[in-house]
């Protein structure tokens, strides 16, 4: 494990941390080289522990010695530099003292991940990074089995995404699901009763529907504003609605993902 002092932030060989505050540039690096950032030394454990490999680490002086110990087994430089060179580098203040460069996993088959669950989150199309990580700690903390994403839905990779759920992302396994109709067609064949939370005339109060849950269900959130499409309703099988009070029609879909895996958690096998 290399130990490689930095004092130019133009370094070609710290082109995974540069300019990452220029989100499109994000979008296209990230997932088509294959690699995602885990941002403090706390993240970067989680991930070494869920299996994933370090191509390379940026560290701020004074943070060395805890990501030195985490990656000494792994053949992967570990750049070192001061505030301010970290800063022009990445152009944000590194206020957790560390970044590594992880190699991605590949994703699991939807059948496989399905197989051994009992209880998963389905996301369609929800596009800001910060509710999909609160959703991954939601689902950790509350006993979620699994978390699947639709095709347009954002990347749980993302930086943003692995800080706001704590590392959690790295925890709870996940993969895509292929679209509509086929993710239904997915999820019922592995014996799971997809229950969509939606505001409708015909949909049961959570509650209710959590006294009685069937053996295997699948919470499905829709994105942000527009809530889940037609095709997704039409895939579901019961429509779930949170009561609420004071004229107010519905809870972020972070907050929605916590209530309602709370309330199906009395109700697991």
């Amino acid at each position: 494990m290399p130990i490689v002092p930095i004092d130019d932030p133009t370094d070609p060989a710290l082109r995974d941390y540069r300019d990452l505050t220029d989100v499109a540039l994000r979008r296209v690096t990230e997932p088509a080289e294959g690699l995602y950032l885990a941002e403090s030394a706390k993240v970067i454990r989680r991930a070494i522990a869920a299996g994933h490999v370090p191509r390379s680490a940026l560290v701020l002086e004074q943070w060395l010695p805890d990501v030195e110990a985490l990656l000494a087994p792994f053949d992967a430089p570990v750049f070192v530099g001061s505030s301010a060179v970290l800063r022009a580098l990445t152009g944000f203040e590194m206020h957790r003292g560390a970044l590594a460069s992880m190699h991605r996993p590949p994703l699991a088959d939807p059948a496989e991940l399905l197989a051994g669950a009992r209880r998963v989150v389905v996301l369609e199309d929800i596009v800001d990074h910060t509710n999909v990580g609160a959703i991954f700690r939601s689902a950790a903390g509350l006993g979620a089995d699994a978390v699947l994403v639709a095709p347009r839905c954002a990347d749980p990779l993302y930086r943003r995404s692995v800080r706001v759920s704590m590392g959690t992302v790295l925890q709870v396994p996940w993969t895509r699901l292929p679209d509509w109709p086929a993710a239904g067609e997915v999820l019922h064949a592995a014996g799971f009763h997809v229950a969509a939370l939606a505001l409708a005339d015909s949909a049961v109060p959570l509650d209710v529907f959590a006294a009685d849950a069937p053996e295997r269900v699948a919470v499905l959130l829709g994105a942000e504003g527009d809530g889940l499409s037609r095709a997704a309703i039409a895939a579901s099988d019961t429509v779930v609605t949170i009561p609420m009070l004071h004229g107010v029609d519905s809870l972020n879909v972070a907050a929605a993902s916590a209530v309602a895996l709370w309330e199906l958690r009395a109700s697991r096998p």
